[in-house]
């Protein structure tokens, strides 16, 4: 197996009057010019990028340019101050692509738990000017072109009224969250047909987000026409993405989505034309 290239500390952008980071990791040999943003856990208000350190390394020597990122948490900056840190992590990839050696238009991200829930938001708002951070460089795209959400919180609600899949506003947004907030923070309500190609994956005993989040996020990009794929594990609880264990598997099928979806497009396309043409009964 190839060695790879790990460079720490990379600063991609300013929040809150100091530097962010990243840590890229490249891939040493057979690189697919396809980059994967990842945004780590830990209920918006903990966590850090070294999280996803080795969910990184496997999608490098996967071949693809992984970058974990860091992002401002609730008791730095409250929402939308995370989101504005994950829209300028995506322009500093797109700007810098000649130097990672990767396509401008491939790029994805991955996200678990609370930075499952940045990257759907982050997928389904591009250039949408409510979550840029003042005196942004619009010229730059914030469009992805494909992600994967480990156990995402897709909904937000106030009140007593708990739709499907839904948390309280108030883990995100705090005591003072208005149903306005709580709406414009769901991913779910960002969905529309031009959604990029998206991974769902659950656990089916999750006590911090429930399984129905995933089920109603599945549904309701099906039903705008968007290439979705979702996983339910049965006996899984929240945070099952770090187990030894499971991490290969659940990182082979994140690299085999990203290929098909992006990195190998065309090749998938034309194997399945191939392989329609060849079960097509004979007229």
């Amino acid at each position: 197996m190839a060695e790879i290239k790990v460079t720490k500390d990379v600063v991609y952008g300013q929040g809150g009057g100091r530097d962010l980071r990243l840590d890229c990791y490249e891939p040493g040999e057979n690189r697919l010019g396809t980059a994967v943003v990842l945004i780590h856990g830990g209920g918006w208000n903990r966590g850090e990028r070294g999280q996803l350190a080795e969910h990184a390394r496997f999608l490098a020597h996967e071949g693809f340019t992984a970058l974990s990122m860091e992002y401002r948490l609730t008791g730095e900056s409250p929402f939308p101050g995370m989101i504005h840190d994950v829209k300028a992590a995506i322009r500093w990839v797109r700007k810098n692509a000649a130097m990672l050696q990767i396509d401008p238009a491939n790029i994805c991200l991955q996200g678990h738990s609370a930075g499952a829930h940045l990257a759907l938001l982050a997928a389904g708002t591009p250039n949408d000017p409510r979550f840029d951070a003042p005196n942004v460089d619009i010229s730059i795209s914030t469009t992805v072109a494909a992600v994967a959400a480990v156990y995402p919180p897709v909904r937000f609600h106030v009140g007593d009224d708990r739709p499907s899949g839904s948390l309280p506003a108030r883990v995100l947004l705090g005591d003072t969250a208005t149903a306005e907030m709580a709406e414009l923070a769901s991913p779910i309500n960002h969905v529309t047909p031009n959604f990029p190609p998206t991974f769902l994956t659950h656990g089916d005993i999750d006590k911090v987000v429930p399984f129905s989040a995933s089920l109603r996020m599945w549904e309701t990009l099906r039903a705008a026409g968007v290439p979705v794929d979702a996983q339910l594990h049965a006996g899984l609880p929240h945070g099952f993405a770090s187990m030894p264990e499971v991490l290969p598997a659940l990182m082979a099928s994140t690299s085999a989505f990203f290929r098909r979806h992006v990195a190998q497009k065309e090749q998938f396309q034309a194997a399945l034309a191939a392989r329609a043409a060849a079960i097509a009964p004979a007229r």
